[in-house]
């Protein structure tokens, strides 16, 4: 009984808001999937790709010389491209998450527009459904941008200090 009211209550809420609205459920869908996976590698998989880095590193004879240097930044890069691997996709989400809302901002004033244009003007009732097509997109993409912004700047300074902390226990001390 509660899940279906809830579930008619989403139903009403993207009928007011578009289609464009449908498309923005996707996106955030999208982004806290792989918000939520980044997350779940940093408190689980990120310690064992560390531990079986250092522990290839300490088992070189020789740490000094220019070709240990090279190996050393391979070994880096490797698991900085794992730790890296979904921000891009997770930053690019964030910037997109506007730009939809406001494509939904444009929609709806389309149908306001058309709106007055078959009225005449007259009918406040007709164009509020217009209006909540314009606005109801637009609140949804600042939501989720803002709050993507906030886990995608988590996100990127958890890698860069886990980053940071795996070249210093690669140390090239013998």
């Amino acid at each position: 009984m509660w899940l279906q009211m809830q579930l008619e209550a989403l139903g009403q809420f993207l009928d007011k808001g578009g289609p464009v609205l449908l498309w923005l459920g996707v996106l955030a869908f999208i982004l806290w999937t792989l918000v939520f996976e980044r997350v779940w590698y940093f408190q689980t998989a990120v310690k064992s790709d560390m531990k079986a880095t250092v522990d290839n590193w300490e088992a070189r004879n020789e740490r000094t010389s220019w070709e240990a240097h090279q190996i050393r930044e391979m070994l880096v890069s490797q698991v900085r491209q794992k730790i890296f691997s979904s921000l891009p996709m997770v930053a690019t989400l964030v910037a997109l998450a506007p730009l939809m809302g406001l494509l939904g901002t444009v929609t709806g004033m389309i149908d306001v527009f058309h709106t007055l244009a078959v009225t005449g003007g007259g009918d406040a009732k007709a164009m509020a459904g217009g209006v909540a097509k314009a606005t109801l997109p637009t609140m949804a993409g600042m939501v989720i941008a803002i709050s993507g912004v906030f886990a995608k700047s988590y996100l990127e300074r958890k890698a860069e200090v886990t980053t940071k902390l795996l070249e210093d226990h690669l140390t090239m001390d013998h």
